[in-house]
Protein backbone atom coordinates (compact mmCIF):
# COMPACT_ATOMS: atom_id res chain seq x y z
CA UNK A 1 0.00 0.00 0.00
CA UNK A 2 2.60 2.49 0.74
CA UNK A 3 4.58 1.78 -2.56
CA UNK A 4 1.14 2.82 -4.35
CA UNK A 5 0.91 5.57 -2.34
CA UNK A 6 4.93 6.91 -3.21
CA UNK A 7 4.28 5.77 -7.13
CA UNK A 8 0.60 8.51 -7.36
CA UNK A 9 2.53 10.93 -5.66
CA UNK A 10 5.74 10.37 -7.85
CA UNK A 11 3.20 11.00 -10.77
CA UNK A 12 1.19 13.56 -9.52
CA UNK A 13 4.30 15.06 -9.03
CA UNK A 14 6.11 14.71 -12.64
CA UNK A 15 3.08 16.90 -13.77
CA UNK A 16 4.36 19.78 -12.39
CA UNK A 17 7.97 18.91 -12.78
CA UNK A 18 8.67 18.16 -16.40
CA UNK A 19 8.18 21.43 -17.99
CA UNK A 20 10.67 22.47 -15.51
CA UNK A 21 12.92 19.18 -16.27
CA UNK A 22 12.92 20.33 -20.04
CA UNK A 23 13.89 24.03 -19.55
CA UNK A 24 17.07 22.96 -17.15
CA UNK A 25 17.77 20.33 -18.72
CA UNK A 26 18.69 22.14 -22.43
CA UNK A 27 16.68 26.00 -23.56
CA UNK A 28 16.56 24.64 -27.02
CA UNK A 29 13.09 24.27 -28.30
CA UNK A 30 11.63 20.74 -28.50
CA UNK A 31 10.75 19.18 -31.41
CA UNK A 32 6.87 18.85 -32.17
CA UNK A 33 5.56 15.93 -31.74
CA UNK A 34 1.81 15.35 -32.97
CA UNK A 35 -0.22 13.77 -30.55
CA UNK A 36 -3.13 11.36 -32.16
CA UNK A 37 -6.28 10.97 -30.16
CA UNK A 38 -6.39 7.40 -29.63
CA UNK A 39 -9.85 7.36 -29.08
CA UNK A 40 -13.39 9.51 -30.96
CA UNK A 41 -15.30 11.51 -28.65
CA UNK A 42 -15.20 13.53 -25.63
CA UNK A 43 -12.41 11.40 -24.57
CA UNK A 44 -10.41 11.87 -28.05
CA UNK A 45 -8.25 14.16 -25.73
CA UNK A 46 -6.68 10.92 -23.67
CA UNK A 47 -3.89 9.23 -25.57
CA UNK A 48 -1.39 6.68 -24.09
CA UNK A 49 1.94 7.11 -23.14
CA UNK A 50 4.68 4.36 -21.96
CA UNK A 51 5.69 4.70 -18.14
CA UNK A 52 8.69 3.00 -17.51
CA UNK A 53 9.99 2.09 -13.63
CA UNK A 54 13.99 2.01 -13.31
CA UNK A 55 15.08 -0.78 -10.62
CA UNK A 56 18.18 -1.62 -9.26
CA UNK A 57 19.77 -3.69 -11.80
CA UNK A 58 21.48 -7.15 -11.59
CA UNK A 59 25.40 -5.45 -11.85
CA UNK A 60 25.86 -2.69 -9.47
CA UNK A 61 29.36 -3.67 -8.86
CA UNK A 62 31.63 -1.56 -10.82
CA UNK A 63 33.79 0.91 -9.03
CA UNK A 64 33.32 4.17 -8.38
CA UNK A 65 34.77 5.77 -11.22
CA UNK A 66 33.26 3.48 -13.86
CA UNK A 67 30.20 3.71 -11.72
CA UNK A 68 30.70 7.70 -13.02
CA UNK A 69 31.31 7.70 -16.28
CA UNK A 70 28.20 5.37 -16.47
CA UNK A 71 26.23 7.94 -14.57
CA UNK A 72 27.26 10.67 -17.08
CA UNK A 73 26.09 8.38 -19.87
CA UNK A 74 23.06 7.83 -18.54
CA UNK A 75 21.98 11.90 -18.02
CA UNK A 76 23.59 12.57 -21.35
CA UNK A 77 21.21 9.67 -22.92
CA UNK A 78 18.20 11.71 -20.99
CA UNK A 79 19.18 15.10 -22.42
CA UNK A 80 19.27 12.99 -25.68
CA UNK A 81 15.87 11.71 -25.15
CA UNK A 82 14.66 15.19 -24.06
CA UNK A 83 15.65 16.64 -26.78
CA UNK A 84 14.22 14.57 -29.36
CA UNK A 85 10.68 15.18 -27.76
CA UNK A 86 9.98 11.31 -26.83
CA UNK A 87 11.21 11.63 -23.23
CA UNK A 88 8.39 13.88 -20.94
CA UNK A 89 9.43 13.35 -17.79
CA UNK A 90 12.44 11.50 -16.25
CA UNK A 91 13.28 11.42 -12.34
CA UNK A 92 15.02 9.29 -9.72
CA UNK A 93 14.01 8.73 -5.87
CA UNK A 94 14.98 10.29 -2.96
CA UNK A 95 15.63 7.11 -1.27
CA UNK A 96 18.09 4.11 -1.75
CA UNK A 97 15.17 1.41 -1.94
CA UNK A 98 14.75 -0.43 -5.24
CA UNK A 99 13.46 1.52 -7.35
CA UNK A 100 15.69 3.84 -8.88
CA UNK A 101 13.66 6.36 -11.12
CA UNK A 102 10.75 6.72 -14.02
CA UNK A 103 10.89 7.75 -17.03
CA UNK A 104 7.62 8.47 -19.39
CA UNK A 105 7.89 8.36 -22.78
CA UNK A 106 5.83 9.23 -25.67
CA UNK A 107 6.45 6.54 -27.96
CA UNK A 108 4.01 4.83 -30.46
CA UNK A 109 4.69 1.35 -29.48
CA UNK A 110 6.64 -0.53 -26.65
CA UNK A 111 9.05 -1.93 -28.87
CA UNK A 112 10.17 1.60 -29.80
CA UNK A 113 10.45 2.57 -26.25
CA UNK A 114 12.30 -0.67 -25.56
CA UNK A 115 15.06 0.46 -28.44
CA UNK A 116 15.32 4.08 -26.38
CA UNK A 117 15.65 2.37 -23.38
CA UNK A 118 18.78 -0.20 -24.75
CA UNK A 119 20.63 3.40 -25.43
CA UNK A 120 21.03 3.80 -21.67
CA UNK A 121 24.80 3.32 -20.15
CA UNK A 122 23.29 1.75 -17.13
CA UNK A 123 20.93 -0.18 -18.52
CA UNK A 124 23.17 -1.72 -20.54
CA UNK A 125 25.54 -2.22 -18.03
CA UNK A 126 23.12 -3.89 -15.82
CA UNK A 127 23.13 -0.89 -13.15
CA UNK A 128 19.75 -0.53 -14.00
CA UNK A 129 16.60 -2.42 -14.96
CA UNK A 130 13.01 -1.64 -16.23
CA UNK A 131 9.46 -2.18 -16.32
CA UNK A 132 7.08 -0.82 -18.80
CA UNK A 133 3.23 -0.37 -18.78
CA UNK A 134 0.81 1.80 -20.82
CA UNK A 135 -0.20 4.92 -19.37
CA UNK A 136 -3.12 7.17 -20.79
CA UNK A 137 -3.46 10.95 -20.17
CA UNK A 138 -4.48 13.76 -21.73
CA UNK A 139 -1.67 15.60 -22.88
CA UNK A 140 -2.98 18.97 -22.78
CA UNK A 141 -3.36 18.51 -19.10
CA UNK A 142 -0.55 16.58 -18.20
CA UNK A 143 2.29 17.92 -20.83
CA UNK A 144 1.33 21.02 -22.19
CA UNK A 145 2.44 21.29 -25.83
CA UNK A 146 5.59 24.16 -26.58
CA UNK A 147 7.68 25.07 -23.80
CA UNK A 148 7.55 27.30 -20.27
CA UNK A 149 8.04 30.95 -21.32
CA UNK A 150 11.38 32.72 -20.21
CA UNK A 151 10.27 35.42 -17.77
CA UNK A 152 12.53 38.11 -17.94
Amino acid sequence: MQRIKILILVIVSCFFIEGNLSAQINNKPKPKVAAKPVVKGPEAAIRQYWFVMLKKGNNRMQDSATAAKIQDGHMANITSLNNDGKLKVAGPFGDDGDWRGIFIFDCVTKEEVEKMLATDPAISAGRLAYDIHPWWTAPTGSFKPGRPKKIN
